[in-house]
């Protein structure tokens, strides 16, 4: 993925409205992920080693890794922003988020007001997540028939996560998140991104396909690591293990080359479970 990505605002998607800064329309890459955004915070305090948020901001790692501080005034410019969605009649799911977790190791108050605003305002919402079960407090707000719950998840071994991704939930925590919003009937999926390690990335699948409604899966980028994996193979397994599985995938377009010619990929889906009203 394009770093600049994460917080380019765009108005070239259907979906983005002209004037609105804090509901946008990804671009680029990120734009696969979600067809709306939305970033309450600035920082995080994940601590993954991989993230390059830091260097798109133009922040040093040590004040981006401190901890997540709300953005100014976010309410209030949310709420001018999903009113203008709201008489536009436009309910996509706006994705939280491209800059940060929303269940980030701080206060995360705002996570759980952003999500009302936008409930209130009728439209649909995802989050992202590395923050395991502190995300269940919210869980009352997401609705089958409209919203989805994610987690990134690069390892099942505690190990390996604490080495990557410092502060984070570790796997197990985020996988019985996962489990808890699978059994509320809300849609869940994983993003398979970075790919870290090819078996771990294998296992994952394996391990959580029988609760997950879908993967999407990218390569590492701006590592060494991009060079030392052979993306071909791993491509190929991944798609004949979710095909044999029958787990639903998307390849990201950054391995989309590796594909057999013809293969079904389509670059988004409904990330809900019903076509009523997301009220």
């Amino acid at each position: 993925m394009n770093p600049n990505d994460f917080v380019a605002f765009s108005n070239s998607s259907p979906a983005g409205l002209p004037g609105c800064t804090h509901i946008y329309a990804p671009a680029g890459q990120a734009g696969e992920y979600a067809a709306l955004a939305t970033n309450p915070y600035r920082g995080c305090s994940n601590c993954c080693s991989y993230c390059f948020v830091p260097g798109v901001i133009r922040e040093s790692c040590k004040i981006f890794d401190a901890g997540a501080v709300p953005r100014p005034a976010f309410l209030d410019h949310l709420r001018r922003d999903a009113s203008k969605y709201q008489a536009a009649g436009i309910r996509e799911q706006v994705m939280l988020s491209f800059t940060s977790d929303p269940y980030h190791p701080g206060d995360t108050t705002l996570t759980r007001q952003t999500l009302e605003v936008l409930r209130d305002h009728g439209m649909r919402f995802c989050t992202l997540t590395k923050g395991g079960t502190k995300s269940l407090r919210d869980l009352s707000l997401f609705r089958a028939h409209s919203d989805a719950f994610a987690a990134t998840l690069t390892s099942l071994d505690d190990a390996f996560s604490k080495k990557w991704e410092r502060r984070a939930a570790l796997p197990g925590d985020r996988i019985a998140a996962l489990k808890a919003y699978n059994t509320k009937g809300i849609f869940t999926w994983v993003s398979l991104e970075p790919v870290l390690d090819v078996e771990a990335s294998l296992a994952i699948v394996e391990a959580t396909h029988g609760f997950v409604d879908l993967f999407k899966i990218g390569r590492i980028n701006y590592s060494s690591l991009t060079r030392s994996i052979d993306w071909q193979s791993f491509t190929e397994r991944m798609i004949e293990l979710c095909d044999r599985l029958g787990a639903r995938h998307y390849i990201k377009r950054d391995l989309a080359c590796y594909l057999p010619a013809g293969y079904p990929n389509p670059v988004r889906v409904p990330q809900h479970h019903g076509s009523g009203d997301s009220r």
